[in-house]
């Protein structure tokens, strides 16, 4: 008999780590080739780990709701035949290349002199760290109170490598100065006729954090426990609003002759694409034209930063059955014509629909889309998709009379009106630019061809 060691496989290439949600084997079940070990989830994607070998199930390496990383072992089989090494298992029949966690790409152009290897107990941190990260901390000779302080691009913030091999460069750099800390004690506050009394603390005192409001529950009421996926987005979503200044701008837009185009070509589209047409690509099209003309909208925010993405890859909210919400990425949309766009929109909302997404096509967002008219609403607010800046709400289409001006003077007509609305992170986005986009986004919805074939 022989050992064969399970590898968590690698998802997509920005994917690092997932979540072990379920084991559908136990030590000692028999297990047949490409039989599901078990469930794996990334940020919102719920994956399954098959087997490459038969055999049985001797250890699990990893409990429910523990973190692994890409290329850890996570399971021992037990074969028939001779020694196996570890070899990684693809995802719902993705092929997948092997990526082990002890490979640190460009850690060995770091300078090495005055490296400590002493353990760092990070048990006393309310943050999450992966083992590549604590491993990378421990090599550098970075405290845990430092590890605190810098600031993450992960899901809910959490510190992924690449923010702090990009720390631990700027440090050597010298862009990061080292400062001591120094407890002063403040003077006497002043109060004034106009002010009341502030509540001074000393600087190495931490704030008290405020507790949370106590929740009346009466016999009647049921208590509800969050999904996985909820809980997530609900922790995204407060992380989203405590780091970005949101600020909403509104445009109407008079789409008539995009609904007219649309009504006409539907049909004939359909019977020879195979697809069907939505509003959604005609959106996702303006949006990258849009995008390109004010590119400083296509940011994102590291410290005191400002990354300019050279991709335009736009987000699409989408509703699951559970009422969850998905965001699919459409890569590169700028280099798709309204055909292509056609395709991957209806390809990644079925796909989200039916829980069968790959990890990494949730990743790499820089702009995100969110149609609020599918629901019958006319317009929205929505919270910015961290770590981007800005997020696009299109409401429904409704007909309305509007003003329209003529050579022979101005008349009242039944137009398809819609309002867009941009909420943007006023930190790096200014009323000026946001207002601009979304105006830009409009004229091109406005100024729609009724003669263009696709």
């Amino acid at each position: 008999m022989a050992q064969y060691e399970l590898l968590l496989p690698k998802m997509g290439e920005s994917v690092a780590e997932a979540t072990v949600i379920k084991w559908v084997k136990q030590p000692g079940d028999a297990i047949e080739l490409d039989d599901t070990i078990l469930e794996i989830a990334t940020d919102k994607v719920d994956s399954e780990v098959p087997s490459p070998v038969a055999g049985k199930l001797v250890k699990q390496l990893f409990q429910e709701n523990d973190v692994a990383q890409v290329g850890d072992v996570i399971a021992i089989i037990e074969t028939e035949g001779g020694d196996h090494s570890p070899v990684e298992t693809p995802v719902a029949e993705t092929p997948h290349t092997e990526e082990k966690v002890e490979t640190i790409p460009g850690i060995e152009q770091l300078p090495s002199e005055n490296k400590k290897t002493a353990a760092t107990d990070f048990s006393s941190s309310e943050r999450f760290y992966s083992p590549l990260v604590k491993s990378i901390a421990a090599q550098e000779n970075i405290s845990l109170s430092e590890l605190d302080t810098v600031q993450g691009s992960g899901v809910d913030g959490r510190l992924t490598k690449d923010d702090l091999l990009a720390y631990i460069a700027n440090k050597n750099d010298g862009s990061i100065i080292k400062t001591q800390t120094v407890i002063l004690t403040p003077p006497p506050p002043v109060e004034t006729a106009s002010e009341s009394k502030p509540n001074v603390q000393q600087a190495s005192q931490p704030a008290v954090a405020s507790k949370p409001s106590t929740t009346s529950v009466s016999g009647g009421d049921e208590i509800i426990e969050m999904d996985r996926m909820r809980k997530l987005i609900a922790d995204h979503m407060v992380m989203s609003k405590a780091t970005s200044p949101h600020v909403t701008s509104f445009v109407e837009a008079d789409v008539t002759n995009m609904v007219l185009w649309r009504n006409k070509v539907k049909n004939s589209f359909e019977k020879r694409e195979n697809e069907k047409i939505t509003f959604t690509p005609i959106f996702v099209e303006a949006v990258a034209k849009a995008i390109k003309d004010f590119p400083m909208i296509n940011v994102s925010v590291n410290g005191t930063q400002i990354i300019k993405k050279s991709n335009i890859n736009i987000g699409m909210a989408a509703a699951l059955p559970t009422g969850n919400l998905i965001v699919p990425v459409i890569r590169n949309a700028d280099q798709l014509n309204l055909l292509g766009l056609t395709r991957a929109v209806n390809d990644l909302a079925t796909r989200a629909r039916n829980s069968k997404l790959k990890p990494d096509e949730t990743q790499g967002g820089t702009f995100t889309l969110t149609n609020v008219g599918s629901f019958g609403n006319v317009m929205g607010t929505p919270i910015i998709n961290q770590p981007q800046v800005a997020i696009l709400a299109v409401g429904a289409i409704k007909k309305k009379p509007a003003v329209l001006e003529t050579e022979h003077g101005d008349v009242i007509a039944i137009r398809h009106m819609m309002f867009l609305s941009l909420s943007y992170d006023h930190r790096v986005v200014d009323g000026s630019l946001g207002g601009m986009f979304v105006r830009r986004v409009a004229d091109y919805l406005e100024s729609w061809d009724l003669n263009r074939e696709i």
